[in-house]
């Protein structure tokens, strides 16, 4: 009797269990949280494959007639930028929001960004310091002629281009502003590493610009450099801002922003939502 009892009130407390396990097993299966592809772009400048990550925004139909603006990011790997950024421009592109046109994303992933990111410096302490350093000439080169034409071909996309770049990547952005300004036509320099060879690319003259060109310039509170030289980054932003007017008098807007509440660490998230609302104005309302 004793046992009988045991055996029903075993299958009493598994009843309820066999319930849940056949309920479960009702739930649709686990999918992966896809935001974009991996593309991979072979390049004979630089010697080397280069990865992309690829935000295709929502609607995006390779066999429509449809063309999206593309967003090029530096420092563009999943742990770096590419997945808070693109949260960005997704939600500037809600038909509630409608800040941004859709675009595409192109986050190049990084393989060594002080080598692709500095021209030559003459400081000898940081030839010794970055081995690796200077070859920006190389890694526009591959911007122009390789992955620009890449995207081009293998995705819809129009002639509108935007870069952002930070720190380093900043300094980049500056560089292709200053001696190839027609590779895009709005360019997002945050914090950028002016300081490099002392901020030599200060004393450069820019070369001249003959397209709509819109420029947004953000700094935060970050203090002195990392270069040996003593040199403040806010300074050098204003300074960059303040060549930038000087050399372009037409064909050019230039929003210079000043955040204190942010420094090198933090600035970028916030510096890119502002961005995409100054180069990319509402419609004044009726």
């Amino acid at each position: 009797m004793r046992s009988a009892f045991t055996l029903l009130l075993a299958l009493c407390l598994a009843c309820p269990v066999l319930g849940q396990s056949k309920k479960a097993s009702k739930n649709p299966p686990v999918k992966p949280f896809v935001i974009g592809v991996i593309d991979q772009v072979p390049s004979k400048v630089l010697g080397e494959d280069r990865t992309l990550n690829i935000y295709l925004p929502e609607g995006y139909d390779p066999k429509d007639t449809t063309r999206y603006p593309v967003i090029y990011l530096l420092d563009g790997s999943a742990d770096e930028d590419f997945i808070h950024v693109v949260g960005l421009v997704q939600f500037n592109t809600f038909p509630w929001i409608n800040q941004l046109p859709k675009s595409i994303v192109v986050g190049i992933a990084n393989k060594d960004r002080r080598r692709d990111f500095t021209y030559p410096t003459s400081i000898i302490a940081d030839q010794n310091r970055y081995k690796t350093a200077g070859h920006s000439e190389k890694f526009i080169s591959f911007l122009e002629t390789e992955l620009q034409p890449y995207i081009d071909r293998h995705y819809k996309t129009t002639a509108a281009k935007t870069i952002i770049g930070q720190s380093l990547g900043g300094l980049l952005v500056t560089e292709i502003l200053f001696k190839k300004p027609a590779l895009f036509q709005k360019y997002i320099i945050i914090s950028p590493s002016i300081w490099w060879d002392n901020g030599s690319l200060l004393a450069q003259t820019p070369a001249p610009i003959t397209q709509k060109t819109d420029v947004y310039i953000g700094v935060g509170k970050e203090g002195l450099t990392p270069g040996d030289a003593p040199r403040v980054m806010e300074v050098d932003a204003n300074l960059l801002a303040e060549k930038l007017r000087n050399a372009h008098k037409s064909n050019f807007t230039l929003f210079f922003d000043y955040l204190p509440q942010e420094d090198h660490a933090t600035i970028t998230h916030q510096a890119v939502f502002n961005a995409f609302r100054l180069l990319y104005p509402l419609p004044a309302k009726q």
